[in-house]
C-alpha cells in the first residue's frame, strides 16, 4: 500500500514536472512574440520622425509647400 503511494507520488511529480517547464516554454513565447511586436510598431514610429521631416522639406523645396 505505502509502495503505491510513492509509486503515484513519482508519476505526479514527473507530471508536475512536466507541466512546468511547458509553461515556462510557452512563457518565453509570450514573451518574445510582445518583444517582437513591440519592436514592429516601435521601430518604424522612430524611423517615420526621421523621415517626415526630410519630406517636408523637400515638399517645400519643388513648389509644393505653398499649396
Amino acid at each position: 500500500m505505502e509502495q503505491d503511494i510513492l509509486k503515484k507520488l513519482e508519476e505526479l511529480e514527473k507530471k508536475v514536472d512536466e507541466i512546468y517547464r511547458s509553461t515556462r516554454r510557452t512563457k518565453q513565447y509570450i514573451e518574445w512574440t510582445v518583444i517582437i511586436g513591440i519592436a514592429l510598431v516601435v521601430l518604424p514610429l522612430i524611423g517615420l520622425l526621421f523621415i517626415i521631416p526630410s519630406f517636408i522639406k523637400a515638399l517645400n523645396v519643388s513648389g509644393l509647400g505653398g499649396l
